[in-house]
C-alpha cells in the first residue's frame, strides 16, 4: 500500500511541472507550512482521526485519497530493529533486514565527543531511511538517577548538561536524513520496575534543572520533530497525556512543533489524550498491557471513541486539527520532504562508524602500565570471562537487534595477536541464552562444568602467561542491563567479584575489562594491574575493545555516571524514594523524588563521599599538562531573574592550554565546572557546565574555549516560575574529571 502513496505523490509531482492548480501540499517547492495549511482543509474528520492512532505495531494511517503515505515507525536508539509482525513484537522472518549494531548510548555519551554524536546520528538516519523508516524511536536522555535502572545503556549518562550537548548533534544527524528522531522517554522516567503504575513526584526545580534540560536541547537546539511520553505519571497523570508537560512545556514554553507519540500502551483515557498534547498513539491493545478488544486498532483512545465525541459535541475540531497538522507536518518533513534521501544499509562507512564511536567511548579506568597489551610472537594470552565470547546485540527489550555479524572481543584479539596463542578460558557461567523475539546469536554457551573446575582451568590456563584479561560484567537478561526491569544491585553477578580476587592474587597484573551499560562496584579495583570500562558495542564491538587494549586507538573515553564504591553511598536512601510506596487512597505508587537535585556526582560531591572512579574520569596512554583558567572577564552583570525561555546568550568565555606531555598522539577532554557561592538555597558543591574535547599530537598544544551562557549560573525558582542567577563570587573549575580539578579562577556576578 505504501507504494501506492508513493506512485500517486509522483504522479502528481510530475503534474506540478505542466499544471499550475496542483495542490500546493504536493508541491515540493513550497514551504513546510504552506504545504499543511493546503492539506489540512482537504482532509475529512475521519481521515483525520485516522492519522492519529495505528493501523499495525509500528504504523499509522496515511490518506491514500491525497497521496499522503503512512508513517512508519522503527526502533533504534541503537540500530534499526528487525522487521515484526503486523500484530506482534515478534520478528517477520526477513532475510534482509540484518542492520549495523551501533554501541548503546551509554557508549556514546562516554566518548564526551559531539563529533562522534553527529556521527552516530547521520549513520544510523541513513540506515533509518533506507529501510523506509519515518520515525526513528530514539534517542533516550533519561537521567540515571539510580544506578539500578534496567535502561542506563540507552540512555546518555548522569548529568543534565552532558546528555544535551551529546543529544542534540545526534538528532540533527537523524534527520538530515529525512528521518524524525523521536526523543524518549518524556519525562521523569527513571525506573524499569512498576514503570507503568508509578507516580513520580518531582518538585518543579529539580523537573527544570535535572530531568528536562536534555530534552529542552533536543527541541530548541537539536529541532527534534518527535518526543516519545513516557510510561509513568507525574504528579497525578499519565505522561502520555499530561498537560502539563506536554501542553504547557513542551509545546509552550519551548515551542515544540513536532508530534508527540505515546510509548506502547501508555496511553490510558479518552479525553486526557484528546486534550493533553498526545498526538499519534501506539500499542495500546497490542502490546501486552491489557487484552485486545476485536477490532482493537479503531477502539484505541484517539479512535471511535475519538469519532464518537466529535460527533456527539463532547469534543471540538480545535485539537483534532493540531494534531493533524503536527503529523502532516512530520510527513512533509520525512516521506514528502523535498529532498530525496535514499539512505545506506551495512555499509563499510557504518561498520567503521560503529567501530570508532566504540572505541572512542572505551574509558581505560586505571592502569599501572600493563598497558597497551603487548604480546610477543610465540607468546600466550589468556582471556578469561564469558562477556568475552558472549554477543549482546540481541536481548534488552526493545534495543533488541539482529546483524549481519557481531565481532566478539576474543576474536578480536586472536585478530590482533596472530602469531601468539590466544587462549579462552570461560571462568564462570552467565546467561546461556541467545535468543530473544526469535532473533538468535547462533551460539551455543551450554557448559558442564561446575564453578570449582572453571576456576582451576583459568588459574591452570593463567600460568605463565605474557598476560591475562578478564572480560566479564553484565548482559541483557532480566534484572541486569534490560528493559522492563531493574537490577537488584550494582555487584557483578553470577560471582564474579570473588572470581576476580582470586585471579588477582594469582596474578597481580590481571586486566579487567567490565562490559556494561550501567555503573557497577568494582571492589577488587585496587588489587589489579588495570581497569578498562567497556560497553556494549554493536556489530564492532571486539574491534573496538581491542584497539583500545593493543594501543591501536589511545583511549579518550570519559565516565557518563559515577561508579560508586556501593550502592548504600548513593543519594536514593528510602523506599520511598525506590522503588516506591503504596499510600492508602491513591491508585498509584508513589515515588518521592527526595534527593531533589542532588542525583549522581553532585550528591557524592557535596556530601563528601569517597566512590570507586568519579563522574568524567577517564585515563589515557599519555598524559595531558593544564595552563592556568583565564575568564574573558573578571566580572560579569548578569545576577538576578529571567524567564524560561531566555538565559542562552553568552556572558563569559574561558580558556585553557593544554598540552600533550607524552610520546603519544591522543584526546582530553576539558571539563568545566561551577561553583556557586553560598546562599540561603542549597546548591550542589559543582556542576558540569562546559566541555570540549581536544585531539593533541605528542608534544603539541592546544586550547580549549568554553563559553559560559546566563543560565549556566541559574538555578530554578519554583515559586516565581523563573530562573535565577545569585550575585557573588563563582569559582570556575577546570580539569579532567568532577574530582580531578587541575585549574581554578573566580569570576564575581553582580
Amino acid at each position: 500500500m505504501r507504494k501506492i502513496y508513493i506512485v500517486l505523490a509522483a504522479v502528481f509531482a510530475v503534474s506540478a511541472c505542466n499544471n499550475s492548480t496542483v495542490p500546493v501540499y504536493l508541491d515540493p517547492s513550497r514551504s513546510v507550512e504552506e504545504r499543511v495549511a493546503d492539506a489540512l482543509p482537504r482532509l475529512t474528520i475521519e481521515e483525520k482521526v485516522a492519522m492519529l492512532h495505528a493501523q499495525s505495531k509500528f504504523s499509522s494511517r496515511g490518506v491514500p485519497r491525497l497521496g499522503i503515505p503512512e508513517v512508519w515507525c522503527t526502533d533504534g536508539p541503537h540500530g534499526i530493529r528487525p522487521e515484526v509482525l503486523w500484530d506482534d513484537w515478534n520478528q517477520a522472518g526477513w532475510t534482509n533486514d540484518s542492520c549495523t549494531a551501533f554501541p548503546a548510548l551509554s557508549c556514546l555519551a562516554a566518548t564526551w565527543d559531539r563529533e562522534m554524536s553527529l556521527l552516530f546520528g547521520r549513520s544510523i538516519g541513513e540506515e533509518a531511511r533506507y529501510r523506509k523508516k519515518d520515525v526513528l524511536l530514539g534517542p533516550g536522555v533519561n537521567i540515571c538517577r539510580t544506578p539500578l535502572g534496567g535502561r542506563t545503556f540507552e540512555y546518555m549518562g548522569e548529568d543534565p548538561y552532558l546528555a544535551g550537548q551529546m543529544v542534540v548533534p545526534y538528532v540533527k544527524g537523524v534527520q538530515e536524513n529525512g528521518v524524525a528522531a523521536c526523543v524518549k522517554h518524556f519525562a521523569v522516567n527513571n525506573q524499569e520496575v512498576r514503570r507503568t503504575s508509578t507516580n513520580s513526584v518531582v518538585d518543579d526545580r529539580t523537573l527544570y534543572e535535572i530531568y528536562l534540560p536534555a530534552f529542552e536541547a533536543a527541541v530548541k537546539e537539536g529541532g527534534a520533530w518527535a518526543i516519545m511520553g513516557s510510561y509513568n505519571l507525574w504528579n497525578g497523570e499519565f505522561n502520555c497525556h499530561n498537560h502539563r508537560l506536554l501542553n504547557e512545556i513542551l509545546k509552550g514554553e519551548w515551542g515544540f512543533d513536532g508530534v508527540v507519540i505515546s510509548d506502547w500502551g501508555g496511553c490510558r483515557d479518552d479525553d486526557q489524550a484528546i486534550t493533553n498534547g498526545l498526538d499519534m498513539e501506539y500499542g495500546t491493545w497490542t502490546n501486552g498491557l491489557r487484552g485486545a478488544p476485536s477490532d482493537s486498532y479503531n477502539n484505541y483512545h484517539l479512535a471511535n471513541p475519538y469519532l464518537q465525541r466529535l460527533a456527539d459535541g463532547r469534543a471540538g475540531t480545535k485539537e483534532l486539527d493540531d494534531k493533524a497538522s503536527r503529523i502532516l507536518r512530520l510527513i512533509f518533513r520525512t516521506s514528502m520532504a523535498p529532498e530525496a534521501h535514499y539512505g545506506s544499509f551495512n555499509s563499510p562507512e557504518h561498520y567503521e562508524a560503529a567501530r570508532r564511536i566504540a572505541a572512542a567511548g572505551t574509558v581505560l579506568l586505571k592502569n599501572d602500565g600493563v598497558l597497551p597489551l603487548s604480546i610477543p610472537d610465540g607468546g600466550r594470552l589468556v582471556v578469561i570471562g564469558e562477556n568475552a565470547v558472549k554477543k549482546m546485540v540481541v536481548g534488552g527489550g526493545s534495543s533488541n537487534l539482529k546483524t549481519k555479524y557481531e565481532i566478539t572481543p576474543l576474536e578480536a584479539l586472536q585478530e590482533a595477536f596472530p602469531n601468539a596463542e590466544v587462549v579462552w578460558e570461560r571462568g564462570y557461567v552467565g546467561n546461556v541464552e541467545t535468543s530473544y523475539n526469535r532473533v538468535s546469536t547462533g551460539q551455543d554457551l551450554s557448559e558442564s562444568r561446575p564453578a570449582p573446575q572453571l576456576l582451576a582451568d583459568a588459574l591452570s590456563a593463567a600460568e605463565g602467561a605474557d598476560a591475562v584479561i578478564f572480560i566479564g560484567g553484565l548482559n541483557k537478561s532480566a534484572n541486569q542491563d534490560n528493559e522492563s526491569t531493574d537490577k537488584l544491585d550494582i555487584t557483578l553477578p553470577y560471582g564474579q567479584d570473588a572470581l576476580i580476587e582470586t585471579l588477582a592474587a594469582a596474578i597481580p597484573e590481571l586486566i579487567v575489562v567490565n562490559i556494561s551499560g550501567s555503573p557497577v562496584a568494582m571492589p577488587w579495583a585496587g588489587k589489579v594491574g588495570a581497569v578498562v570500562q567497556g560497553w556494549y558495542g554493536g556489530s564492532e564491538t571486539g574491534h573496538a575493545l581491542a584497539d583500545v587494549l593493543t594501543g591501536a586507538v589511545n583511549p579518550s573515553g570519559k565516565l557518563p555516571f559515577t561508579l560508586p564504591c556501593s550502592l548504600a553511598d548513593g543519594p536514593l536512601k528510602t523506599e520511598r524514594q525506590y522503588p516506591g510506596i503504596q499510600e492508602e487512597g491513591k491508585e498509584w505508587w508513589q515515588e518521592y523524588y527526595d534527593e531533589g537535585v542532588f542525583v549522581g556526582y553532585r550528591w557524592y560531591a557535596s556530601r563528601d563521599i569517597p566512590v570507586c572512579f568519579p563522574f568524567g574520569h577517564g585515563l589515557s596512554y599519555t598524559s595531558f599538562e593544564y595552563g592556568p583558567a583565564k575568564a574573558s572577564r573578571s566580572s560579569v552583570r548578569c545576577s538576578g531573574s529571567f524567564g524560561v525561555d531566555e538565559g542562552g546568550e553568552s556572558v563569559v568565555k574561558v580558556s585553557v592550554d593544554v598540552r600533550n606531555c607524552g610520546g603519544r598522539d591522543g584526546a582530553e577532554v576539558v571539563q568545566l565546572y561551577l561553583s556557586a557561592p553560598a546562599g540561603d538555597v542549597e546548591r550542589p558543591v559543582i556542576e558540569l557546565k562546559g566541555f570540549e574535547k581536544l585531539y593533541l599530537e605528542a608534544g603539541k598544544s592546544g586550547k580549549a574555549v568554553l563559553e559560559l551562557p546566563r543560565r549556566a549560573f541559574a538555578r530554578f525558582d519554583a515559586d516565581a516560575h523563573r530562573w535565577v542567577v545569585d550575585p557573588g563570587t563563582w569559582s570556575i573549575l577546570v580539569g579532567s574529571s568532577s574530582e580531578d580539578i587541575r585549574s581554578t579562577t573566580e569570576i564575581k556576578v553582580i
